[in-house]
């Protein structure tokens, strides 16, 4: 009973950060939201005795949308000046989140280490069972197909996120390969005669 109502607490405060993240129009609070989902979804995985799921998640993604957060605030040309200057209304949102996942962390040591009884387990598994194994035969046996598309998928981002960065901005130098293709010694290259001149 009390792993169900730990699960439904998690499930509220999962998607409560997932509408958070969609209807911010300040993309300080979708950043703090988006963190706060993938924490609740790491908790989740951990109630699930998944722990290396956990913990990729925390580590890849969490750590990715910072990169990626910081990636949107240089194209947007945020004042980074006035956002320093408005840390005071952040604080609010951001302490709000810390305090959820703090809650969310101490409540699932609490259970595991109370000895409560608790419900049937959701996923009792053996000393020797071994989570990375279970998702590299997952993975790259019946779902190799999707992981090649999701990697795909991954380059195309990068590949959009870079092309949205080039910008045409006055006085800036680019490489023009096509003129330098079609370019003739005759336009580059001028030879000069020299002759020595001697003394009579």
């Amino acid at each position: 009973m009390i792993t169900l109502l730990i699960f439904w607490w998690l499930a509220l405060v999962l998607v409560g950060a997932a509408i958070g993240v969609i209807v911010s129009r300040n993309p300080v609070y979708a950043a703090m939201y988006l963190i706060l989902s993938f924490v609740t979804s790491a908790v989740l995985w951990l109630l699930l005795e998944a722990e290396f799921l956990a913990i990729v998640l925390v580590l890849v993604y969490v750590g990715a949308v910072m990169v990626l957060f910081l990636f949107v605030v240089m194209m947007l040309d945020v004042n980074v000046a006035a956002v320093r200057e408005g840390f005071t209304r952040y604080a609010p949102i951001g302490a709000a989140v810390a305090v959820i996942i703090v809650a969310e962390v101490l409540s699932l040591v609490w259970i595991k280490a109370s000895g409560l009884p608790l419900a049937t387990p959701l996923a009792s598994q053996g000393g020797d069972h071994s989570n990375t194994r279970e998702i590299g035969l997952a993975l790259f046996g019946g779902h190799v197909f999707e992981f090649e598309v999701a990697a795909f998928v991954l380059l195309l981002a990068i590949v959009a996120a870079i092309m949205l960065t080039q910008r045409q901005r006055p006085g800036l130098k680019v490489q023009d390969i096509s003129a330098q293709v079609k370019v003739r010694r005759e336009d580059r290259v001028r030879i000069v005669k020299v002759q020595a001149e001697r003394d009579a």
